[in-house]
């Protein structure tokens, strides 16, 4: 077992490897951050912060513990405040990308990496949102918003995170948050910089439209998503679309228009450009939008015992059936859950669901940085899983990092815990402890303090 000060220098080397301290140098001065030669300079401070979200977010007074030096809260807590947001934006993405290719070597020679992490020879990428809670403080509340259940005072700030992960290997590629009440389809086309030529990205039902498919066609990459539920679909062939009808026949009938039919359940239509664009995007994004746009629709059903039988509907641009078979884009959209996973183990497994930065922009830092941590553990679990010759995602998260925790700086990666292959598991989503059973607060702390004394005076 390592000492608890060992886990630093673990961390340093680990992230040297894809991080080198001159890109992280680098990155701060061309964000424009500059600084004088001290103790916390932005390699260092940016080593802690790691080293604290890896022990789950632990307080800065235990920091110096955890490194073995004598680290003054107060002054870490400045270095956190200089380091510059775009140098950790930039730093994520490198450091991702460095991980990839890593992986891409790394996974060769298993036999459980289907063309090295990728489907029918493209890149598949993850799309999903989630949400956090911050600090009830001015600047995180006017940065995002609470809950509008919840009375002034007696809620949280919630930011909402948009992440971009890759399907195979489960890496963070990006992660941005905006405020509560904003849709993510208004945020997502940001992420399309990221995506090369012929890359696959696959979502829910909420990133489903003509403006967003059109914006990722003309990005030259794919999209995969569940069809949202507004959408009428019509599997007959040559049925007429409903501009093609009276108006006494046009109800219940698609808007899109019948080109040609590849199976059951399975054709290329024509969706046409609706006449009001979101209120999310601009004049110039609108005039280089086309007037239609060719998708295929497909649907299919999933029966799981003691599981209602469900009907799935997806709109995709990969039009060509032989090269993207029905049943293979069935499957890719079945690898969608896993971000569910990603974001458990980012959430519940590192305490992300409540950061401890009490300003706008520090909780942007510490979700990156959050990110990095991710990144790191995953690029473990990549490595253990060619030696294991399974998918990453069949390596144990928890169980990578309390090695990552223990683990001296000469160690290498060992057999880690494999996680059993259960596809019809279902367990209801109730819990039996019920370790939460104090009241709810639904007046501000100022108005019960007074109530708590005047019936102390009353007394």
């Amino acid at each position: 077992m390592a000492s608890v000060a060992g886990a630093l220098a673990r961390i340093k080397q680990d992230l040297n490897i894809f991080l080198p301290d001159d890109s992280i140098v680098d990155a701060c001065r061309q964000a424009g951050h500059q600084w004088r030669e001290r103790e916390l300079g932005p390699v260092r401070t940016l080593q802690l912060f790691l080293l604290q979200v890896l022990n789950f977010n632990t307080a800065m007074t235990h920091l110096r513990h955890l490194a073995g030096e004598a680290i003054k809260a107060p002054a870490f807590c400045r270095a956190r405040m200089r380091l510059p947001l775009a140098a950790l934006q930039k730093l994520l993405r490198q450091s991702s990308q460095a991980m990839y290719d890593a992986s891409k070597g790394v996974l060769k020679s298993c036999s459980a990496a289907e063309d090295c992490g990728r489907w029918c020879g493209l890149r598949a990428l993850l799309v999903d949102g989630s949400s956090t809670i911050t600090p009830d403080t001015p600047s995180c509340q006017k940065a995002f918003g609470q809950p509008a259940a919840c009375r002034k005072g007696c809620g949280f700030p919630v930011p909402k995170v948009l992440g971009l992960f890759d399907a195979f290997t489960g890496l963070i590629v990006e992660l941005i948050n905006f405020p509560l009440f904003t849709h993510e389809q208004s945020k997502v086309w940001m992420l399309h910089p990221l995506l090369g030529k012929g890359d696959v990205l696959v979502g829910d039902r909420g990133f489903c439209s003509f403006w967003h498919l059109c914006m990722l066609w003309r990005a030259q990459a794919m999209g995969v998503f569940r069809i949202h539920q507004l959408q009428i679909v019509d599997f007959r062939p040559h049925r007429k679309a409903a501009g093609q009808l009276s108006k006494e026949l046009r109800k219940g009938r698609p808007k899109s228009r019948f080109i040609r039919r590849l199976g059951k359940h399975d054709h290329i239509v024509q969706w046409i450009r609706p006449k009001q664009p979101p209120a999310w995007m601009t004049d110039k994004q609108h005039q280089t939008m086309p007037a239609t746009l060719q998708v295929r629709e497909l649907r299919y059903t999933i029966a799981a015992k003691g599981q209602r039988t469900r009907c799935v509907t997806i709109a995709t641009t990969l039009l060509d059936e032989t090269l993207y078979p029905k049943q293979k884009i069935v499957e890719l959209y079945g690898v969608r859950w896993q971000v569910e996973k990603h974001f458990a183990e980012l959430k519940t497994t590192l305490k992300m669901r409540k950061v401890k930065s009490r300003t706008a922009e520090g909780v942007n830092k510490e979700l990156l940085v959050y990110a990095l941590v991710y990144n790191l553990v995953h690029a473990l679990m990549v490595e253990a899983a060619a030696q294991q010759n399974v998918p990453p995602e069949r390596i144990s998260f928890i169980d990578t990092l309390r090695w990552l925790l223990s683990a001296a700086p000469t160690d290498r990666t060992p057999a880690l815990l494999v996680n059993p292959y259960r596809p019809d598991r279902h367990e209801p989503r109730v819990i039996k402890d019920l370790q939460d059973t104090y009241t709810k607060m639904v007046h501000p702390r100022t108005e019960l303090r007074k109530t708590l004394k005047n019936r102390a005076r009353a007394a």
